[in-house]
């Protein structure tokens, strides 16, 4: 690595206050793309896993959960700003059911979990620095939430790197509006953020050992007592929640084994193009990573103390225009780290294949529209869960992204709320459709408006597929 460009990267980072750990780990990622090291992983070094522990087909370890309980921490990715759907603010403030947002259902979540066993178990977030004041200002309207947080913060808030040039592999500038040359590290700088932070060490000082990680918009990832309980059990440092991999899921990351043994998470982003094929090959690589992770903290801290505070993960190399809405600005790398790539990093890592109720994440105003409505409820302790009097499968909704992408256009078009969706299967919407109130959907409904004008569907009305 050139050395003047050390210099420049270490005082660009230090003049923001950014630790000097995170310095460190750009550094030794910088120095991988320098190097020319490969970030893809190609097809001949792997092989499939044809087989994981299921879930649905254990014993219930919800005793030895129990146990644990007081000895986990449910810990949320919360960085998000939801950017996909319109949004400048954390994507967890969005109303997610019941006029509760994502943040607010969570929270009820685990104040229910301490009650119902008696419990103290910590819940912290990690947050960026776009969404920390905001998730802050929530938490404050929950002062019984210190009841069981112990010595430990309620949050942390992550890294950011900067952006470097495709073409000269410098720091980029951007003089107009400087702060478009950082960009977050990837969520795979949890484990940068946990030392920095100081989080890690209040979780082990005060006896906590096991780390349930999971994102903020995935409200079926709560804190199992069964699977804590299999976790505990297994002994092991490293645990990833898999999920059957469907054609909706091609793209999506899948877990692999190395062909010498042991698990590895491939990335879309780091395979080779003549490997496609076989990267979206679903019967091939059966298994998706859901982002719900489960790791030992006391074997976490003894592995990155015996690598100077540096977990190697693999360098996932995103390319970018340096302002995002301007197609004319530099291209730059935005060098980043997946989270459940560090399955590799741990001896014996595991994975356990989980049901569809457990990875249920709103990315789009499609599953935002669903949630809302009546084919999911709030139980008695916060959880999402389906309608009991749905006798239907998952609900399947697809709208035009022209007039329903943005959550202003989803709430314009819906004023009073999602309509009946308890008997409809599956909803497609083509074209600009308004919903009055009382509206019923059975079955397949499809709406096609391809008129400029836009149509209304009256209040009371059912549509039947």
């Amino acid at each position: 690595m050139n050395k003047d460009t050390e210099n420049t990267i270490t005082q660009l980072m230090s003049k923001e206050n950014l630790p000097q750990l995170c310095i460190n780990v750009f550094l030794s990622q910088y120095a991988k793309m320098i190097a020319g090291e490969e970030s893809v992983i190609r097809e001949d070094k792997i092989k499939p896993v044809d087989h994981v522990a299921d879930m649905e087909s254990l014993p219930d370890f919800s005793q030895q959960g129990e146990a644990v309980l007081n000895q986990a921490v449910m810990l949320k990715l919360n960085g998000g700003l939801g950017t996909g759907m319109g949004l400048e603010k954390a994507k967890s403030l969005l109303v997610a059911k019941n006029e509760l947002s994502f943040l607010e259902i969570i929270i009820k979540q685990v104040i229910s979990q301490r009650k119902n066993f008696s419990s103290e178990m910590p819940l912290v977030f990690m947050n960026s620095f776009s969404t920390e004041s905001d998730t802050c200002a929530v938490l404050d309207k929950f002062p019984e939430l210190m009841n069981g947080q112990k010595n430990i913060s309620l949050t942390f808030v992550q890294n950011k790197v900067p952006k470097i040039l495709a073409d000269t592999h410098e720091p980029a500038e951007w003089p107009k509006d400087p702060s478009k040359i950082w960009c977050p590290p990837g969520h795979g700088d949890i484990y940068t953020a946990l030392q920095t932070s100081g989080i890690l060490d209040q979780l082990l000082k005060e006896g906590i050992k096991y780390a349930f990680i999971s994102n903020s918009d995935n409200l079926g990832a709560t804190m199992d007592l069964s699977i804590l309980g299999y976790f505990a059990e297994q002994d092991t440092s490293f645990m990833m929640e898999v999920a059957d991999r469907t054609a909706a899921d091609r793209k999506g990351g899948h877990l692999a084994q190395f062909s010498q043994g042991g698990l590895l998470l491939r990335e879309s982003a780091q395979c080779h193009q003549d490997d496609i094929d076989n990267f979206q090959d679903i019967n091939k690589y059966k298994f998706f990573n859901t982002n719900n992770l489960w790791i030992r903290l006391d074997r976490l801290k003894e592995l990155v103390d015996a690598n100077s505070g540096i977990l190697n993960l693999p360098l996932i190399q995103n390319s970018k225009t340096l302002d995002p809405r301007d197609s004319a600005s530099p291209n730059v790398i935005q060098m980043e780290t997946a989270m459940g790539a560090a399955i590799s990093n741990f001896k014996g890592s595991i994975a356990l294949r989980i049901p569809k109720t457990r990875f249920t994440p709103i990315k789009t105003t499609n599953e935002l529209l669903g949630l809302w409505s009546n084919a999911f409820i709030l139980d008695k302790n916060n959880l999402v869960v389906t309608n009991p009097e749905r006798k239907e499968g998952y609900i399947v909704i697809s709208l035009d992204d022209k007039y329903y992408k943005k959550i202003d256009d989803l709430q314009t078009r819906f004023p009073e709320g999602a309509p009946n969706l308890l008997s409809c299967t599956k909803l497609t919407i083509t074209g600009d459709v308004k919903f009055g109130s009382n509206i019923k959907l059975i079955g397949n409904v499809v709406i096609n408006n391809n008129s400029d004008q836009q149509l209304i569907i009256k209040s009371g009305t059912i549509l039947e597929g």
